[in-house]
């Protein structure tokens, strides 16, 4: 996948980038346009790769998914963020098993998300049973959590770095303060608020005027609750750039010219067909679902990890050279896969 690109066919690119950004239906042309890096194809080759490793897994093929060493040997999400096992787990098991009334909806996505890990979400169900707000304790979550923390098990996913509240809200420990923020957003009324708001960049909004919920986690929260009936937005309406993301647009252009990174995220979304056209790569949609943004995002995450090895004299914003998290198959068997029904593809069939 890693394709040395000489500077006449460096040219040729900016030439064909620049017709295609005139093209695009989402942004405005500017007058300083973006120039594509080496790494600008390797953006779509992973993508490409990287998703026919998840149908390779989805049909139940054994052996070897990808003769790509750096795939095979370090740890990266899909391509589609819904298809990663922890979005799968909380549409399955979060989402759509349990109430569907607002408030008690909200109270589950949120909580699971504060964390962001299976394993905290399972050990408060194994004790509390049925997770509801209406039988909702504060003190006995806290017990829960705490007992979990002292037996020396992380409670917290390390996808997300999250603020420990502590000057917000006032407890001695990260987990009691965001049990404090979870009730506080219950308690203002949001989960009946957000039938009523209009766009997901309002939600977005929204949830950023509570403390501890950046820019960052706003954007990744409005996207999971998207994924319920509480909203009904398009994932191509609204996207925010992460610091991952940020550092994979840094590698793979030169320069982004008068460009915001949303514009780019956005870009790359409307030429997508063409690019995996030009490549000559026959990419896999999600049964007729194109990338849409919030993939887009976290691709220029992936492609940044991936970049550390396969181009390591490109560097990004932060200047990471290594890659952390290398890849464990641990023989889960075949994936168990769901969509949000609303999006009516919710019954995959292997290709």
């Amino acid at each position: 996948m890693h394709t040395t690109i000489g500077v006449r066919r460096l040219e040729s690119m900016f030439g064909v980038v620049n017709r295609m950004m005139a093209k695009s239906i989402h942004i405005h042309v500017k007058r300083i346009r973006p120039k594509p890096s080496v790494v600008f194809d390797t953006y779509w080759k992973f993508a490409d790769e990287r998703q026919k490793i998840f149908f390779k897994r989805l049909n139940g093929e054994s052996g070897r998914w990808t003769d790509d060493p750096i795939l095979r040997v370090y740890k990266f999400t899909n391509a589609y963020r819904v298809a990663d096992r922890v979005s799968q787990y909380l549409i399955k098991d979060v989402i759509y098993t349990g109430s569907q009334e607002p408030r008690e909806l909200l109270f589950r996505i949120l909580l699971f998300k504060l964390f962001n890990k299976i394993e905290t979400w399972e050990a408060i169900r194994t004790e509390v049973g049925q997770i509801t707000y209406s039988e909702y304790s504060f003190n006995a979550y806290n017990q829960i959590l705490e007992r979990e923390r002292r037996k020396g098990n992380s409670i917290y996913s390390s996808a997300y770095i999250m603020a420990s509240g502590s000057t917000s809200f006032g407890k001695k420990f990260k987990h009691q303060n965001h049990l404090a923020l979870l009730d506080l957003i219950i308690q203002d009324g949001v989960a009946e608020k957000l039938s009523m708001l209009p766009t997901m960049e309002q939600l977005y909004v929204l949830l950023k005027t509570y403390p501890t919920i950046g820019s960052f986690l706003a954007y990744q929260y409005a996207i999971d609750i998207n994924y319920s009936t509480l909203t009904n937005f398009s994932e191509m309406e609204f996207v925010k750039a992460g610091p991952g993301a940020i550092d994979g647009i840094k590698k793979c252009f030169v320069s982004i010219g008068e460009y915001s990174e949303e514009d780019i995220i956005k870009w790359m979304a409307d030429i997508q067909c063409e690019q995996f056209e030009r490549l000559g790569l026959k990419f896999l949609t999600l049964w007729g679902r194109n990338l849409q943004l919030i993939d887009i995002q976290n691709l220029f995450c992936e492609v940044d990890k991936y970049s550390r090895i396969a181009h390591p004299d490109i560097v990004g914003k932060s200047n990471r050279t290594r890659i952390k998290q290398k890849y464990i198959d641990r023989k889960l068997g075949p994936i168990d896969f769901s969509l949000p029904p609303k999006w009516e593809i919710n019954s995959p069939k292997p290709l």
